[in-house]
């Protein structure tokens, strides 16, 4: 069975390499300079079929499982398509909700779509006010005849210049009003109707080709055909995607960690300082051999989360910590390796300054580290909670 599962995934890798090898590292410099969304390579992966990895076979997906989405992630992100990862990743969690909870019409009308790249969806969660106490957005779906009426804000919500739909999340009733603070909340997939809807690209520091955006909503309709589940009850919904999206964000930051390490060494070995190659030199060798270490185990914490996930037992605490651990080693890296390259990291020509960039946001979205302490502290240590 072991032997079956390693030629499974090195199938995966194989597979997925072969598509990031037709993308150099020009091709990924030159979205990043411009600010262009790699719409190429996504075209690309949803030919090959890779953004239907998590999808139910009936609707034209392979049907396979969270760790096998983070083998996809890993090796796109390992090839120097970091931007990319973050380009596709929401295919692997952002419909979850809608795999489980949806209506059979609704999987028959929305995902094979996804799966083959005809449509591209955007999440929004995030709002300015609320930022991680989910619990407190403010976007209000008004129930109307036929469906609900829709105002509101989101904030950091990615991909959606390109998106012509919307995975978003709403109050259908006042927090006071819940027996809980999580309860009515309502989760609908619906039409990015850019004439309700204003996408204002936010610049920032990294990832610059998939951009964020701060989105406003004004008097959007949305059917009821488009509502995911049962109304207020969106917050547990959304729960079915949270846990994945850790782990899927923890093996992009590993596989750009392993990136960066692979860079630095090459250049170790070439760099002649004094007559010597730097690599020869500890001071060099120990901080990659260490980042090394500490990649290898944030990925084995990833692999088990994803084992857990997919074999349907809990997994918060080892998918939160995985993406801990997966950024923290990715970002360490990164940084390392521009280190190595002394002046030249800090330029463009040799990629690892983009890398840093690239990886810096995983410390911090999609939750951060300190929630993720916090959680550990009180799900797994038994603590009072501290917020």
């Amino acid at each position: 069975m072991t032997d079956q599962l390693e030629s499974s995934d090195q199938a995966i890798e194989d597979g997925v390499a072969a598509v990031c090898r037709r993308f150099g590292d020009d091709y990924w410099l030159e979205c990043d300079r411009s600010e262009r969304f790699p719409e190429e390579f996504h075209r690309a992966m949803a030919a090959d079929g890779w953004l239907g990895v998590t999808m139910p076979e009936e609707y034209g997906g392979a049907g396979l499982g969270v760790r096998e989405a983070a083998i996809v992630m890993h090796t796109v992100a390992l090839h120097g398509a970091q931007t990319a990862a973050s380009a596709i990743h929401i295919n692997m969690f952002g419909p979850h909700p809608v795999v489980k909870h949806g209506t059979a019409e609704q999987k028959a009308q929305w995902l094979p779509r996804l799966v083959r790249g005809e449509d591209q969806v955007c999440f929004g969660v995030t709002e300015p006010d609320a930022g991680l106490d989910t619990s407190s957005i403010k976007t209000f779906a008004r129930k109307v005849e036929g469906g609900y009426r829709v105002t509101g804000r989101k904030m950091w919500t990615s991909t959606a210049q390109e998106a012509n739909k919307i995975l978003l999340l709403t109050r259908t009733a006042p927090k006071s009003d819940g027996a809980k603070p999580t309860d009515g909340i309502t989760l609908f997939y619906t039409d990015l109707d850019r004439s309700k809807v204003e996408v204002r690209r936010i610049p920032k520091h990294g990832r610059n080709a998939v951009e964020s955006n701060a989105v406003f909503i004004d008097d959007l309709f949305i059917p009821d055909g488009h509502r995911i589940g049962e109304e207020g009850k969106g917050f547990r919904y959304l729960l079915d995607g949270l846990n994945p999206e850790r782990i899927l964000v923890a093996s992009e930051a590993i596989g750009i960690g392993e990136d960066a390490v692979r860079r630095a060494s090459q250049y170790a070995r070439d760099r002649v300082v004094f007559d010597r190659p730097i690599g020869m030199n500890q001071s060099i060798q120990h901080p990659l051999a260490e980042c090394w270490v500490n990649l290898q185990a944030a990925r084995l914490m990833a692999n088990h989360a994803a084992a857990l996930y997919d074999s349907g037992k809990p997994c918060g605490a080892e998918a939160n910590s995985a993406k801990l651990l997966g950024a923290r080693a990715g970002y360490q890296a990164a940084l390392q390796a521009v280190m190595t390259h002394g002046g030249m990291g800090y330029a463009k020509e040799y990629h690892v300054e983009r890398l840093l960039r690239e990886v810096l946001i995983s410390r911090l979205a999609p939750v951060s580290e300190q929630m993720i302490l916090c959680f550990i502290a009180e799900k797994v240590l038994d603590l009072p909670r501290s917020y």
